[in-house]
Protein backbone atom coordinates (compact mmCIF):
# COMPACT_ATOMS: atom_id res chain seq x y z
CA UNK A 1 0.00 0.00 0.00
CA UNK A 2 1.50 3.66 -0.91
CA UNK A 3 2.23 6.30 0.98
CA UNK A 4 -0.93 8.64 1.92
CA UNK A 5 -1.39 11.71 -0.85
CA UNK A 6 -0.18 14.46 1.49
CA UNK A 7 2.96 12.91 2.77
CA UNK A 8 4.41 12.37 -1.33
CA UNK A 9 3.27 16.19 -1.18
CA UNK A 10 5.00 17.19 1.25
CA UNK A 11 7.72 14.79 -0.14
CA UNK A 12 7.17 16.82 -3.91
CA UNK A 13 6.57 20.49 -2.67
CA UNK A 14 7.61 21.92 -6.07
CA UNK A 15 6.15 19.67 -8.08
CA UNK A 16 2.88 19.80 -6.05
CA UNK A 17 3.18 23.61 -6.47
CA UNK A 18 3.83 23.43 -10.18
CA UNK A 19 0.81 20.93 -11.05
CA UNK A 20 -1.40 23.49 -8.52
CA UNK A 21 -0.33 26.74 -10.46
CA UNK A 22 -1.17 24.27 -14.19
CA UNK A 23 -4.84 23.02 -12.87
CA UNK A 24 -5.47 26.76 -11.64
CA UNK A 25 -4.71 28.50 -14.91
CA UNK A 26 -6.63 25.30 -16.99
CA UNK A 27 -9.26 26.42 -14.58
CA UNK A 28 -8.79 30.05 -14.92
CA UNK A 29 -8.83 29.62 -19.18
CA UNK A 30 -11.76 27.71 -18.72
CA UNK A 31 -14.64 29.98 -16.66
CA UNK A 32 -12.84 32.84 -18.66
CA UNK A 33 -13.37 31.25 -22.19
CA UNK A 34 -9.89 32.58 -23.04
CA UNK A 35 -8.46 30.93 -26.38
CA UNK A 36 -5.59 29.27 -26.34
CA UNK A 37 -4.16 31.28 -29.03
CA UNK A 38 -4.03 34.27 -27.16
CA UNK A 39 -0.84 32.46 -24.73
CA UNK A 40 0.42 30.63 -26.93
CA UNK A 41 3.55 30.61 -28.27
CA UNK A 42 4.44 30.69 -31.88
CA UNK A 43 6.82 32.37 -34.37
CA UNK A 44 4.73 35.20 -35.51
CA UNK A 45 3.73 36.70 -32.33
CA UNK A 46 6.93 36.60 -30.87
CA UNK A 47 8.82 38.75 -33.84
CA UNK A 48 6.11 41.21 -32.96
CA UNK A 49 7.28 41.39 -29.60
CA UNK A 50 5.06 38.75 -27.10
CA UNK A 51 7.82 37.00 -25.64
CA UNK A 52 5.86 36.95 -22.71
CA UNK A 53 4.43 34.04 -24.40
CA UNK A 54 7.15 32.07 -23.59
CA UNK A 55 6.21 31.61 -19.86
CA UNK A 56 2.18 31.58 -20.74
CA UNK A 57 2.42 28.97 -23.27
CA UNK A 58 4.38 26.42 -21.27
CA UNK A 59 1.60 26.90 -18.00
CA UNK A 60 -1.49 26.90 -20.34
CA UNK A 61 -3.18 23.71 -21.35
CA UNK A 62 -5.65 22.72 -24.47
CA UNK A 63 -8.04 20.38 -22.23
CA UNK A 64 -8.32 18.37 -19.40
CA UNK A 65 -6.71 15.49 -21.00
CA UNK A 66 -3.88 17.43 -22.24
CA UNK A 67 -3.57 18.19 -18.37
CA UNK A 68 -3.53 15.45 -16.55
CA UNK A 69 -1.25 13.87 -19.52
CA UNK A 70 1.64 16.19 -18.57
CA UNK A 71 0.94 16.69 -14.77
CA UNK A 72 0.43 12.88 -14.15
CA UNK A 73 4.24 12.10 -16.25
CA UNK A 74 5.08 15.61 -13.72
CA UNK A 75 4.15 13.63 -10.60
CA UNK A 76 6.24 10.84 -11.52
CA UNK A 77 9.13 12.83 -12.40
CA UNK A 78 8.76 15.14 -8.88
CA UNK A 79 11.47 12.25 -7.56
CA UNK A 80 13.89 14.32 -8.42
CA UNK A 81 12.70 16.47 -5.61
CA UNK A 82 13.73 13.17 -3.25
CA UNK A 83 16.97 12.78 -4.51
CA UNK A 84 19.31 15.43 -2.59
CA UNK A 85 21.98 12.88 -2.06
CA UNK A 86 21.96 12.35 -5.54
CA UNK A 87 23.18 15.76 -5.93
CA UNK A 88 19.45 16.64 -7.16
CA UNK A 89 16.93 17.41 -4.51
CA UNK A 90 14.57 20.57 -4.34
CA UNK A 91 16.46 23.64 -5.22
CA UNK A 92 18.41 21.69 -8.09
CA UNK A 93 14.45 20.65 -9.28
CA UNK A 94 13.22 24.48 -8.74
CA UNK A 95 16.60 26.20 -10.60
CA UNK A 96 16.53 24.10 -13.36
CA UNK A 97 12.54 23.93 -14.24
CA UNK A 98 13.27 27.65 -15.01
CA UNK A 99 16.17 26.64 -17.07
CA UNK A 100 13.80 24.14 -19.31
CA UNK A 101 10.96 26.60 -19.70
CA UNK A 102 12.54 29.43 -20.90
CA UNK A 103 15.88 27.66 -23.36
CA UNK A 104 13.22 25.02 -24.22
CA UNK A 105 10.81 27.86 -25.44
CA UNK A 106 14.02 30.07 -26.76
CA UNK A 107 14.94 26.64 -29.04
CA UNK A 108 11.06 26.08 -30.13
CA UNK A 109 11.29 29.56 -31.82
CA UNK A 110 14.80 28.93 -33.17
CA UNK A 111 13.65 25.92 -34.31
CA UNK A 112 11.01 27.87 -36.35
CA UNK A 113 13.28 30.67 -37.84
CA UNK A 114 15.15 28.87 -39.31
CA UNK A 115 13.06 26.40 -40.70
CA UNK A 116 11.24 29.99 -42.29
CA UNK A 117 13.87 31.39 -42.97
CA UNK A 118 16.73 28.82 -44.12
CA UNK A 119 14.27 26.50 -45.37
CA UNK A 120 11.06 28.40 -46.60
CA UNK A 121 8.54 26.83 -44.53
CA UNK A 122 5.91 29.07 -44.22
CA UNK A 123 3.55 26.68 -42.02
CA UNK A 124 5.68 27.47 -39.02
CA UNK A 125 5.23 31.10 -38.64
CA UNK A 126 1.88 30.39 -37.12
CA UNK A 127 2.04 27.38 -35.43
CA UNK A 128 1.04 27.84 -31.90
CA UNK A 129 2.71 25.61 -29.41
CA UNK A 130 1.17 25.36 -25.85
CA UNK A 131 1.94 23.24 -22.44
CA UNK A 132 4.18 22.37 -20.27
CA UNK A 133 5.64 18.94 -21.87
CA UNK A 134 8.50 20.17 -23.09
CA UNK A 135 9.80 21.02 -18.94
CA UNK A 136 8.43 17.22 -18.84
CA UNK A 137 10.28 15.73 -21.37
CA UNK A 138 13.46 17.89 -19.84
CA UNK A 139 13.35 15.79 -16.22
CA UNK A 140 12.39 12.29 -17.91
CA UNK A 141 15.93 13.11 -20.17
CA UNK A 142 17.54 14.60 -16.95
CA UNK A 143 16.35 11.72 -14.63
CA UNK A 144 17.01 9.03 -17.30
CA UNK A 145 20.64 9.98 -17.19
CA UNK A 146 21.27 10.68 -13.18
CA UNK A 147 19.19 7.49 -12.34
CA UNK A 148 18.39 5.18 -15.53
CA UNK A 149 17.16 2.34 -13.28
CA UNK A 150 13.89 4.00 -12.12
CA UNK A 151 10.48 3.99 -13.87
CA UNK A 152 8.47 6.66 -15.30
CA UNK A 153 4.46 5.89 -14.07
CA UNK A 154 1.70 7.51 -16.03
CA UNK A 155 -1.85 7.94 -14.76
CA UNK A 156 -1.18 5.48 -11.89
CA UNK A 157 -1.11 1.91 -14.02
CA UNK A 158 1.62 2.34 -16.97
CA UNK A 159 5.18 1.98 -16.53
CA UNK A 160 7.71 2.88 -18.19
CA UNK A 161 11.79 2.83 -18.29
CA UNK A 162 13.12 6.01 -17.54
CA UNK A 163 16.18 5.17 -19.80
CA UNK A 164 13.97 4.86 -22.97
CA UNK A 165 10.71 6.69 -21.59
CA UNK A 166 12.07 10.32 -23.65
CA UNK A 167 12.29 8.92 -27.05
CA UNK A 168 9.44 6.56 -26.19
CA UNK A 169 7.35 9.13 -25.14
CA UNK A 170 8.03 11.28 -28.60
CA UNK A 171 6.95 8.87 -30.80
CA UNK A 172 4.19 7.60 -28.98
CA UNK A 173 2.52 10.99 -28.65
CA UNK A 174 3.42 11.87 -32.27
CA UNK A 175 1.21 8.95 -33.35
CA UNK A 176 -1.65 9.15 -31.07
CA UNK A 177 -1.79 12.83 -31.10
CA UNK A 178 -0.93 14.18 -34.36
CA UNK A 179 -1.30 18.14 -32.96
CA UNK A 180 1.24 17.13 -30.41
CA UNK A 181 4.49 19.47 -30.97
CA UNK A 182 7.45 17.35 -32.25
CA UNK A 183 9.67 20.20 -32.12
CA UNK A 184 8.50 21.13 -28.71
CA UNK A 185 8.80 18.04 -26.80
CA UNK A 186 12.44 17.50 -28.95
CA UNK A 187 13.46 21.08 -27.40
CA UNK A 188 12.76 19.88 -23.64
CA UNK A 189 14.64 16.84 -24.41
CA UNK A 190 18.14 18.84 -25.84
CA UNK A 191 17.89 20.87 -23.03
CA UNK A 192 17.82 17.94 -20.46
CA UNK A 193 20.73 16.13 -22.04
CA UNK A 194 22.63 19.52 -22.26
CA UNK A 195 21.49 19.65 -18.49
CA UNK A 196 22.10 16.41 -17.41
CA UNK A 197 25.95 16.04 -19.80
CA UNK A 198 27.13 19.65 -17.27
CA UNK A 199 26.90 21.51 -20.68
CA UNK A 200 24.55 24.11 -18.97
CA UNK A 201 25.30 24.25 -15.36
CA UNK A 202 26.17 26.23 -12.43
CA UNK A 203 22.80 27.35 -11.38
CA UNK A 204 22.53 28.17 -7.87
CA UNK A 205 20.68 30.67 -5.73
CA UNK A 206 21.54 33.55 -6.98
CA UNK A 207 22.00 32.51 -10.52
CA UNK A 208 18.53 31.21 -10.67
CA UNK A 209 16.96 34.59 -8.70
CA UNK A 210 19.26 36.40 -11.25
CA UNK A 211 17.17 34.44 -14.27
CA UNK A 212 14.10 34.70 -12.15
CA UNK A 213 14.21 38.71 -12.40
CA UNK A 214 15.45 39.13 -15.54
CA UNK A 215 12.79 36.66 -16.85
CA UNK A 216 9.93 38.63 -14.95
CA UNK A 217 11.26 41.88 -16.48
CA UNK A 218 11.27 40.78 -20.03
CA UNK A 219 7.84 39.20 -19.27
CA UNK A 220 6.29 42.80 -17.88
CA UNK A 221 8.05 44.98 -20.57
CA UNK A 222 7.19 42.77 -23.38
CA UNK A 223 3.18 42.47 -21.82
CA UNK A 224 3.62 46.23 -21.76
CA UNK A 225 4.78 46.83 -25.51
CA UNK A 226 2.62 44.66 -27.23
CA UNK A 227 -0.43 45.66 -25.44
CA UNK A 228 -1.64 42.49 -24.46
CA UNK A 229 -2.13 44.22 -20.92
CA UNK A 230 -1.88 47.93 -19.85
CA UNK A 231 0.08 48.60 -16.78
CA UNK A 232 -0.40 52.21 -15.94
CA UNK A 233 2.18 52.90 -13.89
CA UNK A 234 5.00 51.47 -16.61
CA UNK A 235 5.58 53.99 -19.63
CA UNK A 236 7.89 52.40 -21.96
CA UNK A 237 8.73 55.24 -24.78
CA UNK A 238 8.81 53.60 -28.04
CA UNK A 239 11.95 53.68 -30.37
CA UNK A 240 10.09 52.71 -33.70
CA UNK A 241 9.27 55.12 -36.06
CA UNK A 242 5.32 55.37 -35.73
CA UNK A 243 5.25 56.70 -39.79
CA UNK A 244 6.57 53.77 -41.01
CA UNK A 245 3.91 51.44 -41.89
CA UNK A 246 3.18 47.85 -39.81
CA UNK A 247 3.91 49.48 -36.81
CA UNK A 248 1.52 48.91 -33.98
CA UNK A 249 0.25 45.79 -35.71
CA UNK A 250 -1.66 43.46 -34.16
CA UNK A 251 -1.94 39.73 -34.77
CA UNK A 252 -6.08 38.62 -34.82
CA UNK A 253 -5.74 35.24 -34.19
CA UNK A 254 -8.53 32.45 -33.90
CA UNK A 255 -9.55 31.60 -30.18
CA UNK A 256 -10.05 28.56 -31.20
CA UNK A 257 -7.87 25.74 -31.75
CA UNK A 258 -6.95 24.92 -35.84
CA UNK A 259 -4.42 22.77 -37.35
CA UNK A 260 -1.71 25.52 -36.71
CA UNK A 261 -2.05 24.76 -33.34
CA UNK A 262 0.17 22.51 -31.31
CA UNK A 263 -0.12 20.71 -27.74
CA UNK A 264 3.07 20.82 -26.10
Amino acid sequence: MGKPLFYEILEKPATSCVIGLCSVIWFYIQKKNIGYSHVGLSYETAVEGHHWRIITSAFSHISVVHLVFNMSALWSLGAVEQLGHMGLGVAYYLHYSLVLVVLSGLLVLGSYHVLINRFKIEYFRRVTAVGYSCVVFGWMTILSVKQPSSKLNLFGFLSLPISFAPFESLIFTSIIVPQASFLGHLSGIIVGYSISWGLIHGMNNYWAVSMLGWTALVFVISLKQSGAYDFGFLKIESVTDPTLPGNGRMLQMSSLLDAHDELV
